[in-house]
């Protein structure tokens, strides 16, 4: 029986030697090793998303530094203080009027 498998090409395609080490590498390298595909994956993934908040944090230090070069003027000062910090002269009264839909609720 056993020279009937000896005959058979798939026989001696997986009796060869330098098939089994080929296999034993490639398994290794693909699931057992340091550097192995699935752990490339993950640091490439990784990798990835670390460029984009690059790219966020670049385009918000972008906007910031376009803020920075307005609020130069002293005119843009004050409209930055009155806007966001509901500033006002002495002589005036601000009236802060709020929409439905405006604002979110509180639970």
């Amino acid at each position: 029986m056993t020279n009937a498998f000896k005959d058979k090409p798939w026989f001696k395609f997986l009796s060869n030697k330098y098939v089994w080490v080929l296999l034993f590498f490639s398994t290794w390298m693909i699931f057992l090793d340091n550097y192995s595909y699935f752990d490339h994956r993950i640091l490439d993934n990784q990798i990835d998303e670390l460029e984009d908040n690059k790219n966020y944090y670049q385009e918000e230090i972008r906007k910031d530094q376009e803020k920075i070069k307005q609020l130069r003027n002293p005119a843009q000062i004050e409209k930055y203080a009155r806007e966001k910090y509901y500033m006002k002269k002495d002589s005036e009264d601000i009236y802060i009027i709020e929409f439905e839909g405006d604002t979110v609720e509180k639970k």
